[in-house]
């Protein structure tokens, strides 16, 4: 068989599903959280390519005042940095013998649409937390390592001071405080029975310290990462651990219209037209494969607008 025969072979068995492909796309855990931190920078055509990073150049002071018949005050352009993405393949298959599928009680293939989609979002979730909870990936003024008491499961820590100090933290660089906080599970539950928040609860008529108190008390909207992986011997570790991240993300996480000016923490670059599921058979025909593919790289792209606390839990 020929190169160009064999290939249109493949061509016919390996066939897109429209249907599963968006059942892949409309499929959202809801414990994911990668897209707060990194959201998706959709449509591009290029697997690899650079980006701009643009300077502090409308935070300097500028001489305006201009004389009579004297010249105007011109700007001195900077030279804007650039960095550069690389989107790294994704995929996940699932086997679907035909004596399966003609004994399955439910729908094979979407149960195997779902498990293939959730596996690669559980990897995208791990790397944006390995990412963004990262020392070495901020600057001396963006981080912070609690320790001893000062650790939130401790009595006489200040969370709220911490939080008050990161938003300075940022404000002094970027001229922005957070508008979303990320925290692990852990932390959360670590706030919860702070007494700083704790007093909040008794002049109101709650018995618990919820997450909308928390949000109150810090005017800050609280994103919890709440997923867990596991490992091949079945032990389960939580992929946002003893953390927090305050982030300035732009207008557009809430859907409102942005400049490509202002500063932004992070991005995921998705290739146009993914993430797809296609299907194909192998084994003469008796099995059917399930695939989900992807393509994408999750980078920080302005380090500045995250502060980073670790070691919440003494």
């Amino acid at each position: 068989m020929g190169k160009n025969q064999f290939a249109d072979q493949l061509s016919g068995l390996r066939v897109v599903d429209p249907i599963l492909t968006n059942l892949a796309r409309g499929y959202t855990n809801a414990d994911s959280i990668a897209d707060i931190a990194f959201p998706i920078v959709g449509g591009l055509t290029l697997e690899s390519s650079v980006y701009i990073l643009f300077g502090k150049e409308a935070f300097r002071l500028y001489n305006t005042e201009r004389a009579i018949r004297g010249n105007s005050n011109r700007i001195a352009p900077g030279k804007p940095s650039s960095d550069k993405y690389v989107m790294t393949e994704h995929d996940l298959e699932y086997p679907i013998d035909y004596r399966e599928d003609q004994d399955a009680a439910f729908a094979l293939q979407k149960y195997a649409t779902n498990l293939v989609v959730a596996g690669i979002q559980l990897r995208r979730e791990k790397l944006a937390a390995d990412l963004a909870c990262n020392p070495a990936n901020y600057g001396a003024g963006n981080k912070l390592a609690l320790a001893g008491d000062d650790c939130f499961s401790e009595p006489a820590s200040d969370p709220v001071g911490v939080t008050q100090d990161g938003d300075e933290a940022l404000r002094s660089q970027i001229a922005k405080r957070s508008n979303i906080i990320i925290v692990g599970a852990s932390t959360l539950s670590l706030w919860k029975k702070h007494p700083q928040f704790l007093a909040r609860i008794k002049s109101t008529e709650n018995k618990v310290v919820t997450k909308a108190i928390i949000e109150e008390v810090l005017e800050k909207k609280i994103v919890v990462g709440e997923m867990i992986y596991t490992d091949d011997a079945g032990n389960a570790f939580d992929i946002w651990g003893d953390m927090m991240l305050m982030l300035y993300q732009p207008a557009a996480v809430t859907g409102q219209e942005r400049t490509m000016y202002e500063p932004s923490y992070g991005y995921t670059f998705r290739k146009k037209n993914k993430p797809v599921v296609d299907t194909y058979v192998t084994n003469g025909g008796k099995v059917q494969l399930i695939r989900n593919t992807d393509l994408f790289d999750l980078k920080i792209v302005g380090a500045d607008a995250g502060y980073l606390v670790t070691n919440t839990k003494k």
